[in-house]
This record gives structure tokens, sequence and C-alpha cells, in this order.
């Protein structure tokens, strides 16, 4: 389908790629990744045309139909459904054609063009449009809705769903999954596996990339790389490749330093001239081997809050929505410390509402919001990136918050977020998406929060940095909520899931595995409200009533086991809180010399009875924290 053969191609004076081979077979999923800057982009503007090589070629079979997902879109008056059959160009030229027809009343050239439309079965065409836009989130109503009334984020779905609608050999996806949300994406990984083109898509999502690729092409050191197989697979061989290549480094240089001492020692003797200049060119000749330089840019974490409360936030009986419309009704929560809540369901069913409502930016309909003393939040929204001063540089967003710390501190902590330099302290006006997330985390991080509310956090962030975050929110003491589509992020920082759908919101037993099962057999529902028993949720392949029954009771009654068990944890995690931090304020007291003068013999005595009273109970509860963590595990593995 497609070859490139010994391509350079340049954007600026530096090369993005140079003498670059590959060759992507007919049928193949390809994933692109990379390093941001390394020209995922410039091949995809490459093969529509609007970049050309600087040496070398690419060919792809003649009359190759390429569809793209464009990034951007006009404000239009047209429909979404219209906007959408736009991406049939063949069909919308027949229009054309037909509607001319009609006026010159040709009746031959009208009936040549009927036919014409039955070749392409265009009465289909309305009716794939319509689940295109379904699948990707919109509703009924919002079919007819004229393209500007859609935020930027859903007028990338519509570009996405234009794209899909385009006849084509050959698929070009530039982050299709930036702005959807969970089932979004999970309908998009079936359909792109029903593809029967060429697909090649550049995505930051591991998850979404295993899923759909059956294969990798990085660009890494201004070369094209191939690997077959998915992210996972591409990971575990580059990790083999660097180690290998990593250890005939080490070995070159070990020889380059003997052949350069031998040159060095024997260059001035007429004996030994002859065998210094044999090695002088075997140096010459020696392909330097790159250090396998495999270290992320990132390196950060949240740091941990001074003090904290226990419960931090309560909502009770609330109802949850805008205006006079609710959209969760009577829910009570109480989020304590450590807890790690992943928020899933449908689109539309308010798990965004839920967020703004615990980080007090939702009015409540009805019931009552409290918080801890401590509480100290840390919200993350996608439009807390347009709120940034674009005028300022980083490092003055920091010292506004913190006008007494060094800007060598501010420089330090904005390193770990890779802002180095003039990235540190120029503005961010041409800041690209990614970089202004990174600056709204790092922002929230500064901050020292004890509970993050973090709404599609890594929306613009690349593969790298999403592996940071998650390594800091796995670090994070606090607790967290979170709505991600970032399975992988998900199923590695959270503890528990709530499902937000139908105006409630409960605690979803199971896993992301079994949530792709329950969205199936929600919108199954929705088609087929009439036939409950055959959109039972959760429902196992090839599993009988009975044995579905026994199943379901089962599950039911290791819940009940677990969930007196996990509270006990909860309430035990709380307890040692408390606890350590009394015991370092001790620590901190009696690290003071002072507390060792004569005058101070009563209290140092007082502190080191209370410093063991306080191991001694610390021990106790880590012992109970123990033995219940053991019951809990051995029931989740049993069932």
């Amino acid at each position: 389908m497609l070859k490139i053969t010994e391509m350079t191609l340049r954007r600026g004076p530096e090369p993005l790629l140079e003498n670059a081979d590959a060759n992507i077979a007919d049928g193949q999923r390809v994933a692109i990744v990379g390093a941001n800057g390394a020209g995922k982009t410039s091949l995809f503007k490459l093969l529509l045309g609007e970049l050309s090589t600087d040496a070398g070629a690419y060919h792809l079979p003649g009359n190759c139909r390429i569809a793209h997902m464009a990034q951007e879109v006009e404000s239009s008056e047209r429909s979404a459904l219209d906007y959408v059959m736009d991406g049939h160009h063949v069909f919308r030229r027949l229009q054309e054609r037909l509607e001319l027809a009609q006026e010159q009343e040709d009746n031959h050239v009208i009936a040549n063009i009927h036919g014409e439309l039955e070749s392409i079965n265009a009465y289909q065409i309305p009716v794939d449009a319509k689940k295109l836009l379904h699948g990707l989130g919109f509703s009924e109503s919002e079919l007819y809705s004229p393209v500007a009334s859609f935020s930027g984020g859903w007028r990338i779905r519509l570009n996405l769903a234009q794209a899909l609608m385009c006849p084509s050999d050959l698929l070009l996806l530039d982050e299709p999954t930036n702005h959807l949300d969970l089932d979004a994406m999970l309908w998009l990984e079936q359909w792109l596996k029903r593809y029967q083109g060429t697909l090649l898509f550049i995505s930051h999502d591991r998850d979404f990339i295993d899923a759909v690729a059956t294969s990798i092409l990085h660009f890494e050191h201004r070369q094209l790389h191939q690997y077959t197989g998915t992210y996972s697979d591409f990971e575990r061989l580059r990790a083999e490749k660097l180690a290998l290549q990593q250890s005939q480094y080490a070995k070159q240089q070990q020889r380059i330093s003997e052949i350069q001492s031998f040159v060095s020692r024997f260059r001035a003797k007429a004996t030994k001239a002859k065998q210094a200049q044999s090695r002088l060119k075997e140096l010459e000749r020696m392909e330097l081997i790159a250090p396998a330089h495999v270290d992320s840019p990132f390196s950060f974490s949240f740091p941990e809050s001074d003090k904290t409360s226990s419960p931090l936030l309560n909502l009770s009986h609330v109802d949850l929505g805008y205006q006079d419309t609710s959209i969760i009704h009577d829910f009570s929560c109480a989020i304590l410390p450590g807890q790690r809540i992943g928020l899933l369901g449908p689109n539309g069913a308010g798990k965004s509402t839920l967020i703004k409502s615990l980080v007090d930016q939702q009015t409540l309909l009805r019931g009552e919001r409290t918080h801890g003393e401590h509480l100290h939040i840390g919200y993350f929204a996608q439009h807390q990136l347009e709120a940034l001063d674009m005028n300022a540089s980083p490092i003055l967003h920091l010292q506004r918050l913190t006008p007494s710390a060094t800007e060598q501190s501010i420089r330090n902590f904005l390193g770990g977020f890779n802002f180095r330099g003039d990235d540190a302290t120029g503005t961010i006006e041409k800041f690209s998406g990614g970089e202004k997330a990174r600056l709204a985390l790092a922002i929230i991080a500064w901050q020292k929060p004890n509970l993050l509310l973090l709404d599609e956090p890594t929306n613009h962030l690349d593969l790298e940095m999403r592996h940071a975050l998650t390594l800091a929110l796995q670090e994070f003491s606090g607790a967290i909520v979170v709505v991600s589509h970032d399975r992988h992020l998900l199923k590695n920082t959270v503890d528990d899931y709530w499902l937000v759908a139908e105006g409630k919101v409960d605690t979803f037993e199971g896993d992301l595995q079994d949530y792709e099962r329950w969205l199936e057999g929600f919108h199954r529902q929705l088609q087929e409200p009439d036939n409950s028993e055959s959109n039972t949720l959760n429902e196992s392949a090839g599993e009988t009533s009975e044995q579905r029954k026994e199943r379901k009771r089962q599950e039911a009654e290791a819940r009940k086991k677990l969930s007196p068990l996990k509270k006990q944890l909860a309430k035990l995690d709380a307890s040692l809180e408390t606890l350590q931090s009394e015991l370092s304020a001790i620590e901190n007291e009696l690290a003071s010399p002072s507390i060792y003068d004569d005058e101070n013999k009563q209290r140092l005595k007082a502190l080191l009875e209370k410093r063991g009273d306080l191991s001694t109970e610390v021990e106790e509860i880590e012992l109970q924290w123990f033995d219940l963590q053991e019951q809990i595990e051995e029931l989740e593995d049993r069932n």
C-alpha cells in the first residue's frame, strides 16, 4: 500500500526524516508513535500532498482513495448530518449532477445518475451517517443542529465522523480519541477493526493502540522503525533492542578508548606508526552507536498537603443538574482521604456535572455540600486551559501563587514537567494544547492538594507525559476522583468505580471489561426497550439462565462480605494517617537540641512516653490492616 524509500523530509533547517525506509502492506492498521515534533503529522501532510520530500520517494497505488480527519472545522449553518454526509464526495457530486439534470429536464442523464446512485448504495448513506453520529455520542435531536452550535471538541467529532463516512483505501487519523469519552472510544475501536482499507493513525492512548493496531511505526532518530503487533509488543521489543544497543555501545566505547590510548602512546614511534595509523582508520570506519536515551523528559509528583480532614467532602441527598433540569437525583457520598474513584457512565449521564458539584462550581438543585476544615482541591478540566494567562510565563504563573518562592525552586519544579529554558521564561501564547495541559497540571501540583478532581486530564498529552502522570497519581497519598477515556490510566490509578447512569450514581462492581459489556447492554436496551430479558447486563457468552442466576448470587454475596471489610480498612487508613502525623510532630520536636536542656526534662520524658504509646498503637493497627487486607484479597481471589 505505502512504500517509503530513502526519504528525507524537512520542516525548517533540521530534517525530520533522513534516508528513511518503510513498507506498509495493504489492510494493515498502523499506529504511528514517537516524540512530539518527530514528524508524525508531517508524514500525513506529505501523503495528502501538502508537503513534498527533500530526497527519496514514497509510493501509493494508483487511484488510491485517501480519507483524513481534519483538525479544525469552520463555523457553518449546515446540519451535523449534512456535514457528515459531505464526507462522501462521490455521493455529493452525483447529487449536484442530478439536480442540474433535473433543472434541464434531461431524462436520459437523470436515469444514468440514478443508476450510479444505486451502485454506491446511496439510499443507505443517510442511515450510515446517523449511525456514525450516534456512535460518537450525538443525540437524535443534535443530528439536525447547525455545526456552529457545537463546541470545538464536538466539532472535531464531526470531522472524525466525516472522515469515516468517506469511502477510502487509506484512512489517516490524527489523535482521533482526543475529544472522545470512553463509550465513544470503545465504539470507534470496533468500527476501525472492521475497516477494510489501510489505516494509519497517530495516538497517545496505549490501550486504544493495543486494541486497534496490527503494527507500529516508530519515529526515532530521524528514522522509521517498524514493529509487528500491539503497543505492548512494541514496548517489549524496543526495550530488548535498547538493552542490546546499550551493551554494544559500552563495548564500543571501551574499544575506542583502547584505540585512542594506543595511538597516543605510539603515534610518534617509527616502529609503531603503521599500527597506529591502522587503528586510526578502524576508528574512522567504526559506525558510532548512539547511547540508548530512554529517559522520559517528565518526572514529577503531587506533593502532599500539610494537613488533611476526614472526610474531605460530603454531598448529602443532592440533586445535580442545570437550571431546573435534574440529571442526578438524591445522591449522597463522603470522600475520604486515600479514596481513588473512577467515574464511568454513558455520554451525557452527568460525570462532569458530578465533578463540578464536588469542586463547588455547580450549584446544587437540592441537598447540601459540606467539606472538611483542611480540604484543598486540585481541579483539572479542559476549560481551565483557556483560563491561563497567555501573556505570562510558566514561572510567573507559579510566582503569583507563591510570591515568596525563589525562582530557582520554581525552575526546578517546572523542569519535571519539561518546562526548561525559554519554555519556562517565555509567554505561553504559542503553547500547544499539550503544553497548556502540562502547565495546568503543574499549577495543581504546586498547590499541594489533598483531593484531586480530574476531568479528562490526558487530552492532548503524549505517551511519555501520560506515563509520568500515571506514576505521579499512583504515588499521590490524597483522594482522587477522575473521569478519563484513558483506560491505562484508570486501571493503574483508581481502586473503585462509580457508575453514573439513568439519574443515579452507584458503585460499579467490576472492571473496565465488565463496564464495556454493561455499555453494550445499555445501548442494546435503548434500542430494544421492551426486550428486557435479551438485554440483561453483564451477561457472559454461553451462560445458561441458571448459571447466570448462580453467578449473580455469588457476586452479591461477595459484595455483601467485602463492603464492611473495605469500610473498616478505610477507617484504619484514616487512623494510621492521624497517628503518623502525631508521631511526625513528636519526632520534629525531639530533633530540636533545646528539648534536651535541663529545664525541658519533664517535656522530654512526656514526649518519649507518648512516642512509645503511639508506636505501639501504630503496630497494632498495622497488624489489623494487614489481616483485613488478606481477608479482602482472599475473597476477591475466590470470586
